[in-house]
């Protein structure tokens, strides 16, 4: 079996950073930012624990948004009467094993190894780790978010409890 041949370094460098510049925005709650990283038809997805492959057309997703649920989820988080985020939580992403794993013209699928630390008033804490899988698009010298997954791998969900953030 011949090893699969590693992707140009300087592609995977420039994916690494727009991913890590990703995260920054997300910690920051610069959200507005964070969603002109998303082309049109985007599409933003956190499956189920026990099914992380398959359609949310015809399996329960935590959550399964398009563009236009993303924009309405951004406005609902930045509200002050979003008492599940006011004041906002406190966020620190952790993105590492970053890889490329398919190329089909401008677009690529890319996956990565997360930890997000999520920090509320009161002391809690929370801990999510899991894979993102990506499809981006090459615009220009940058890309731009057509797909997002967050995939948890934690067994049980209930002692995460409610994600009001975006993963």
């Amino acid at each position: 079996m011949t090893p699969p041949r590693p992707p140009d370094a300087d592609l995977r460098s420039r994916v690494e950073n727009f991913l890590y510049a990703e995260a920054a925005l997300l910690d920051a709650w610069q959200l507005e930012d964070w969603l002109a990283l998303l082309t049109e038809d985007a599409r933003y997805h956190v499956p189920s624990n026990d099914q992380p492959d398959t359609n949310p057309a015809e399996t329960l997703f935590m959550i399964a948004d398009d563009i236009h649920r993303l924009r309405a989820r951004v406005a609902r988080l930045q509200d002050r009467s979003a008492h599940a985020e006011f004041p906002h939580s406190r966020t620190r992403r952790m993105i590492s094993n970053v890889r490329i794993v398919a190329q089909t013209g401008v677009e690529f699928d890319v996956e990565a190894n997360f930890l997000v630390c999520h920090f509320r008033r009161e002391g809690r804490q929370r801990d999510y780790v899991g894979r993102y899988r990506y499809r981006l698009r090459r615009t220009g010298e940058s890309f731009l978010i057509a797909r997002r997954e967050a995939v948890l791998d934690a067994w049980e969900l209930g002692q995460l409890g409610s994600v009001s953030f975006i993963l």
